[in-house]
C-alpha cells in the first residue's frame, strides 16, 4: 500500500546480537526489498553453513530468527495496544464532555421552559383580569344608557322649569 513506510536502519553488531538503529523511513517497496536481500544472504549463509557440517548452527539460527520475529510481533502488539488504550481514553473523555455538556444543555432548556412557563401564567392571569374588568365596565355602561335617559328627562324639567321662573321674574 502506498502509505506503508518502514524504518530503515543500520546494524550494528555488539557481543551479544546484532540491534537495529533507525535512520529513516524507506517505502514498503524498498522494506520488501531489503528483506528479500536479506533472505537471499541467510538463505546463502544457512547453505554454506550446511555445506560445511554446520547443520546444528542453522537449526539455531533459525530458532534466533523464528525469536527475533516474536519479539518484533510482540513489541508491534504492545504498541497496538497502547494505541488503542489511548483511543479508548480519549474516546471516553470525549463521550464525557458531549455528556456533561447534554445535561448542562438540558439544564438551560429546563430552566428557559420554566421561565417561559411562569411568564405565559402570569400573562394569562393579567389578561383574565383585564377581561373580568372589561366585563364589569360593559354591565356598568348597560346601567349609563337608563342614568343618560333618566339624565335627558332631568335636563328637559330643568330647563321647563327655569323657562317658568323666567315668566315669572318677567312680569310687568
Amino acid at each position: 500500500m502506498g502509505g506503508e513506510y518502514f524504518l530503515k536502519g543500520r546494524e550494528e553488531e555488539s557481543t551479544h546480537a546484532s540491534t537495529v538503529i533507525p535512520d529513516t523511513l524507506m517505502s514498503n517497496t524498498e522494506a520488501n526489498n531489503l528483506l528479500t536481500g536479506q533472505q537471499k544472504s541467510q538463505q546463502q549463509e544457512e547453505e554454506d553453513d550446511s555445506s560445511r557440517g554446520g547443520g546444528s548452527k542453522a537449526a539455531s539460527f533459525d530458532q534466533k530468527d523464528i525469536v527475533k520475529a516474536l519479539e518484533v510481533v510482540e513489541r508491534d502488539s504492545v504498541a497496538i495496544a497502547e494505541s488503542f488504550t489511548s483511543l479508548f481514553a480519549s474516546l471516553r473523555l470525549t463521550l464525557s464532555e458531549a455528556t456533561s455538556s447534554s445535561i448542562d444543555h438540558m439544564g438551560c432548556f429546563s430552566d428557559a421552559t420554566g421561565r417561559l412557563q411562569e411568564c405565559a401564567l402570569d400573562a394569562a392571569t393579567k389578561g383574565n383580569r383585564y377581561i373580568n374588568s372589561s366585563l364589569r365596565l360593559n354591565e356598568e355602561m348597560k346601567g349609563a344608557d337608563s342614568l343618560a335617559t333618566q339624565l335627558k328627562t332631568l335636563r328637559r324639567n330643568v330647563d321647563a322649569l327655569d323657562l317658568v321662573v323666567n315668566r315669572l321674574l318677567r312680569l310687568p
